[in-house]
């Protein structure tokens, strides 16, 4: 793995910059590539960002948000990509950036080393925390707008400071966000209390489809709840969390069907069990309480797969935890 110290060399060393992370976007993506983009602007670069998904909903108000492009990329405008929390380049979804210099910032266990510069620091929270220590090795002055870009992906990505992998130096970095004038009340707000109806329409099919069976629940929805609830892929955001949030639970799954007979699956855990290492399995990847892939219909087949393997994993906690 290269150094953050040549991390700030690759991009002083070119000049137009893309920036990207995966498809079907979360909140670290979002914030990541935001601050990312104000970031390498503040150091003199070039820099556009891009989503092949769009921006989802709960992000659109963040500072850039309305900047992003979807993409394709013109390969004779940049000189390099920089590509925050993604395993991959083809998980972007962009078109043309194949043959640039690319720098891969990661945090997920599941990543690996793909770009011409890589820095994965599996023990950080999110992408976010990478983005910032970035701007710290360049000397940039974390301003509001990047501090509540980064703020964002931080709080998302943690579960709003839920999941394992928060610790003490997660919350130095919010407190530092919060210093450089992130508002954590108004973010709040945003993501947790302006959901669009289609979503809340969406939960209470998914909700209605709950199923437990000793210490695993899961639950899905079809394109025809979909269709019905007038929601769209980003609306299947968090919904996961709902299963994982009933006492006794100690892993779920979340079913989205997709064209084709096929299914989105995420995966969360309350950290007895390692989903990513599931997910990895079925050509996925993520973090250790939370990650996700896509598997075959029909449902009651994609289904008994995951689950199988979830007894199997917390077969294999309990007897660990017994040896």
């Amino acid at each position: 793995m290269n150094s953050l110290a040549e991390v700030v060399c690759a991009v002083r060393s070119r000049l137009r910059w893309a920036v990207t992370s995966h498809a079907r976007p979360d909140g670290d993506a979002v914030g990541s590539v935001l601050g990312g983009v104000q970031i390498l602007r503040a150091m003199g670069r070039h820099a556009d960002g891009f989503l092949s998904d769009g921006v989802p909903f709960l992000y659109r108000g963040l500072p850039g948000a309305a900047e992003l492009r979807t993409g394709p990329v013109d390969a004779a405008q940049y000189d390099g990509v920089l590509v925050l929390e993604c395993n991959n380049l083809e998980r972007t979804g962009l078109e043309g950036i194949e043959g640039l210099f690319s720098i891969n910032i990661d945090h997920h266990e599941t990543s690996v080393e793909y770009a011409d510069v890589n820095f994965v620091v599996p023990t950080a929270a999110a992408a976010a925390e990478l983005v910032y220590h970035l701007a710290q090795a360049a000397a940039v002055p974390i301003t509001p707008a990047i501090a509540a870009c980064l703020y964002t992906a931080v709080l998302t990505d943690t579960g709003s400071f839920c999941f394992s992998s928060t610790g003490a130096q997660t919350f130095a970095f919010a407190r530092e966000m919060v210093l450089a004038g992130a508002d954590p009340a108004a973010i709040a707000q945003q993501v947790y209390f302006s959901n669009p109806a289609s979503k809340m329409r969406l939960l209470g099919r998914a909700l209605g489809n709950l199923q437990f069976e000793g210490p695993i629940s899961w639950m899905h929805v079809s394109q025809d709840d979909m269709a019905a609830c007038g929601a769209t892929g980003e609306d299947c955001e968090g919904l996961v969390n709902w299963a994982l949030g009933i006492h006794g639970i100690e892993a779920t799954a979340f079913f989205r069907e997709v064209p084709g007979c096929q299914y989105r699956v995420s995966l969360r855990s309350k950290g007895r069990i390692d989903v990513a290492r599931i997910a990895q399995a079925f050509g996925g990847g993520g973090h250790l309480c939370a990650s996700g892939h896509a598997i075959a219909g029909p449902l009651e087949s994609a289904r008994d797969q995951i689950l199988a393997a979830l007894r199997r994993a917390l077969e294999l906690s309990a007897g660990e935890s017994h040896g």
